[in-house]
């Protein structure tokens, strides 16, 4: 069956989009903090938290393989939108706006029948359904939360890993990202071009949305070759 592996990127949305008592909202935590260095220490972690919440950030990047023959699209904002797809087995695609890119996405999704990722069940899945939503955008793939447990029609690694946490945060399956999963499976990490997830807002504002693009393919990449290693050595483990 065609499984497509896919990875998301996501930036937080400007401040100056949300009204006062939704800023109030954001920040109450920081605000009660005493001491004024304290509080924008607090507030500088809660903008850097923003960008994984979809009520307060979009997505800017989604790429995707074809597990089986590393075909694929990655999908990114940009402000050169009309530049011409390029040719090869992965396009990268400037999009005009988040409309276009989660329709794009879901274009692709429907022609699939699984689903791999590395945390999207508790984190790309969501996010990309929120944001659809409040973008009334059509989601063509609405079975991906589905029944935890099972690996069809969406095998998440980070919980395949853990053996669905069996170990609790401590124990001999507790959860390491992605980049540390690679170092310990021999695989190239995504990490180790000297940019990660906390580097996209950076980017974007500097107007380097390829770069963005390129760091979010190699960890669809990266998370392609865990799913096979896990596929060949740990699949059917219950």
């Amino acid at each position: 069956m065609a499984c497509l592996v896919f990875d998301i990127e996501t930036s937080a949305l400007p401040l100056e989009q949300f009204d006062e008592a939704q800023r109030e909202f954001l920040f109450r935590e920081a605000e009660r903090l005493p001491d004024e260095v304290a509080r924008q220490t607090r507030r500088a972690e809660i903008q850097q938290q923003m960008s994984l919440w979809p009520l307060t950030a979009q997505v800017v990047c989604i790429a995707m393989l074809n597990a089986e023959s590393l075909r694929g699209q990655v999908l990114f904002l940009a402000e050169d939108y009309e530049e011409e797809a390029e040719a090869g087995p992965v396009e990268f695609v400037p999009c005009m706006d988040e409309v276009e890119l989660l329709t794009a996405f879901w274009d692709v999704a429907r022609h699939y029948e699984e689903v791999v990722t590395f945390n999207g069940r508790t984190f790309d899945v969501p996010f990309l359904y929120l944001r659809s939503a409040l973008l009334n955008v059509p989601i063509s793939r609405k079975d991906w939360l589905g029944y935890r447990f099972a690996t069809t029609p969406h095998c998440d690694l980070a919980e395949q890993l853990t053996f669905y946490g069996v170990s609790g945060r401590e124990g001999a399956a507790r959860r390491f990202n992605l980049d540390f999963y690679c170092k310990a499976f021999g695989i190239d990490s995504p990490k180790a071009h000297g940019v990660t997830g906390r580097d996209v807002g950076a980017l974007l504002a500097e107007g380097r949305s390829r770069e963005v693009a390129e760091y979010c393919l190699r960890d669809v990449r990266a998370t392609v070759e865990l799913y096979r290693i896990w596929r060949e050595r740990l699949a059917g483990i219950k």
